[in-house]
């Protein structure tokens, strides 16, 4: 490969790696053609980016790009796989689906939530990482919560009003 072609792998990784707030490092070697087509689409049904990335190049755009991810070098040896992400968490279910019926992909490491996780025993912990989107959805039910409230015993109260005037004005 060429000075050129490597620089323009280099320049595109590290374009990714800038736009995507999460990305996750693994090994897919050994999935036959099929079962890594089974994977490409179902990355890209849940707007996962898979790319196939060399280490060394990997390496370079990680050190040019603007992420404080030098943890992440040690986990560049053997395949990498990069599944680029908007939503932190949808590479580990995505992964943790997969591997209901294949032994791949492995999780070598992640950058999620400007937090590095480095190792195959992290894949639960990342499953579990809320994404923007729930951790707002939390926030607004929370934030709900004490109104329905007020407004449930503000409604029963009037209808026990509504009820004690009833009765005096029957007594009446």
């Amino acid at each position: 490969m060429k000075r050129t072609e490597k620089e323009v792998i280099i320049n595109d990784l590290q374009e990714q790696i800038n736009t995507y707030s999460h990305f996750y490092l693994t090994d897919i070697s050994g999935l036959n053609a099929e079962d890594t087509s089974n994977l490409r689409r179902l990355c890209f049904k849940q707007e996962v980016k898979l790319v196939v990335a060399k280490n060394t190049l990997l390496r370079k755009a990680l050190e040019n790009s603007e992420k404080n991810a030098e943890e992440l070098y040690d986990a560049l040896s053997g395949n990498t796989t990069v599944m680029f992400t908007e939503t932190g968490n949808a590479p580990a279910k995505l992964i943790k689906d997969f591997r209901k019926k294949h032994d791949k992909p492995l999780l070598k490491a992640a950058f999620v939530e400007e937090s590095i996780y480095l190792g195959e025993n992290q894949l639960d912990a990342l499953v579990s990482v809320k994404s923007k989107d729930e951790l707002i959805a939390d926030v607004v039910s929370l934030l709900q919560s004490p109104m329905k409230t007020v407004l449930s015993q503000l409604q029963s109260g009037g209808d026990t009003i509504h009820g004690v005037l009833e009765t005096l004005k029957e007594k009446e």
